[in-house]
This record gives C-alpha cells, structure tokens and sequence, in this order.
C-alpha cells in the first residue's frame, strides 16, 4: 500500500514539474520585449500603448553611462542616456517586424538632433537589440524605411544596455489626471500633454514625411 502511495506521489509530481515547465515556456515564448527612443517618451508611450498585442510600455532612460540617472540628469546632457520605452509584447498578436514598421513611421527618423521640438542628446532616435536576429529585424526595418523615404536615415541600431525606468510621474503621463502648471495654465496632465503634443509638432511632421503610411497620425 504504501509503495502504492509513493509511486502516485512519484508520478503526480511528475506530472506537476511537466505542466509547469510548459507553461512556464509558453509565457517566454509569447512575449517579448523591444526598447526604442523616439524623442520624448510620452508621446512613445502614448502611441505604443495602442497597438493591439502590446501588454506594457514603460518610459525610461538607456544608452549612457551613468547609473540610475534622473530625468533632470538626462535632459542636463551629459550622461549619453536616451528617452527611451521599453515595449512588451505578445508575438502571436504582433511582431517584432511589425513593432520596428511602426516606430520607425511614428518619428522623423532623418532627424540626428532631437525630435521635433526637444532637441539635444537625449531626444534622438534609436533601436536597441540583445542579439543578431534582433539587430537583423532592426536593421532591415531601418533599410525598409530609408528606401520608403527615399532619404538617409540617421536612426543608430545600438546594442542594448540597462534600461532604466523612469520616475513614476513620467509613466502614462498622457493619461494622468493630477493637475500640472503649464504655459497654458494649470490643466491636468492628460490635458497639458495634447497640449505639448500639438504644440511640439511632432504628429504634422510625420504626416508631412510618412503621409497615410503613419500609424498613429489621425
């Protein structure tokens, strides 16, 4: 009886150990993550969090050389640091491909000294990889865009390092609700940022290179 007992024991745990390897592998499968720097990354943030099969977009900081910047550091110059999101995605929803089509059509991607009108360092536009097959989607897309323009495409494929997440004011900013003093006077954040958004130019620039192509353009 007792060799009964061990035995079910033996294979339920089995059994156990199978079904949560699977499932742990279905999950690292299905999602993905992919970091880019668009200009500010409200707008990034904004735009990505749309897309169908995206789960999360945090705002951050990545490309530099110092450890757990600010945003004052950053926007300071000096730290190399990008603006930059960090996309999660489900792959059987939307691709890799699809993401990088999208990003490179949402920004000016001609543009080697800001975006819009945030200019400096930390405003450019990037695309970071962990690996080749990443470089490669990176590449291509960037390829795909330049031949789209018929112009050179100043946009770097950078290999990936620490991401940063940015102050917890920052993140879904375009959604907020606490009210922020703006040159527009006091209006809650999701206010001030239509408010920045148009005033900033960042959408009549993209309809002015990718015309119907751009996707978040309406």
């Amino acid at each position: 009886m007792d060799q009964m007992v061990n035995l079910k024991m033996l294979v339920l745990g089995g059994l156990i150990a199978v079904g949560a390897a699977l499932g742990c592998g279905q999950v690292q499968a299905g999602t993905e993550k992919l970091v880019v720097a668009g200009g500010c990354f409200w707008c990034v943030e904004s735009d990505f969090e749309s897309v169908k099969g995206v789960k999360s977009v945090v705002s951050g900081y990545t490309g530099g050389s110092s450890a757990n910047p600010t945003y004052k550091q950053v926007t300071n110059g000096g730290t190399g640091h990008y603006e930059a999101v960090e996309i999660t995605f489900d792959n059987s929803t939307v691709s890799r491909d699809q993401l990088l089509h999208m990003f490179f059509r949402s920004v000016d991607p001609t543009d080697a000294g800001g975006q819009f009108c945030d200019r400096g360092d930390s405003y450019r536009t990037a695309v970071f990889y962990k690996d080749t097959a990443q470089k490669a989607a990176a590449d291509a897309a960037k390829a795909s865009a330049m031949t789209a323009l018929g112009r050179k495409v100043v946009t770097p494929v950078l290999p990936a390092s620490t991401f940063y997440k940015a102050e917890g004011y920052h993140q879904d900013y375009y959604k907020g609700t606490k009210l922020v003093l703006t040159r527009f006077g006091p209006k809650k954040q999701s206010e001030a940022y239509k408010k920045y958004r148009e005033a900033c130019g960042r959408d009549q620039r993209v309809q002015q290179l990718w015309g119907k192509a751009a996707p978040f353009v309406h």
